[in-house]
């Protein structure tokens, strides 16, 4: 059985640099203007899936593999902007072989503004 328990909370902070977003532009294909040209102040605005690697990563640190994400994007995201994500672990069902784990997280902004909210459903074997 694995340690992971209802109620467990984990946590993951990051700012997205130019870079970053120019290696997702690249990976990803996705080329949209906002995603390549700077604004006013310089930055670019951060790929909605971009920022979801913050959850992702909590994930992949209790070695979760996701089947469903279902992902809300409140606010836009730029570079040179820190962003925390908080994820809480909502059930967990001991099954054959593995453990099925639901989970949600939080992503806010520097003023505390929420910009992703994501709820998974996944496993993680034993």
């Amino acid at each position: 059985m694995t340690d992971v328990a209802e109620g467990d909370t984990s946590s993951y902070e990051r700012t997205f640099t130019r870079e970053d977003v120019e290696r997702f532009t690249e990976v990803s294909g996705d080329e949209g203007e906002h995603h390549v040209e700077a604004d006013e102040e310089g930055r670019l605005l951060v790929h909605g899936l971009l920022t979801a690697t913050l959850p992702t990563k909590l994930g992949g640190d209790l070695d979760f593999v996701a089947r469903t994400m279902d992902l809300t994007f409140h606010r836009p995201v730029y570079t040179g902007e820190p962003v925390h994500c908080e994820m809480t672990v909502t059930d967990v069902e001991p099954q054959d072989g593995r453990t099925r784990v639901q989970s949600r997280a939080e992503c806010t902004n520097e003023d505390g503004e929420t910009v992703l909210v994501g709820e998974y459903d996944g496993v993680v074997f034993d």
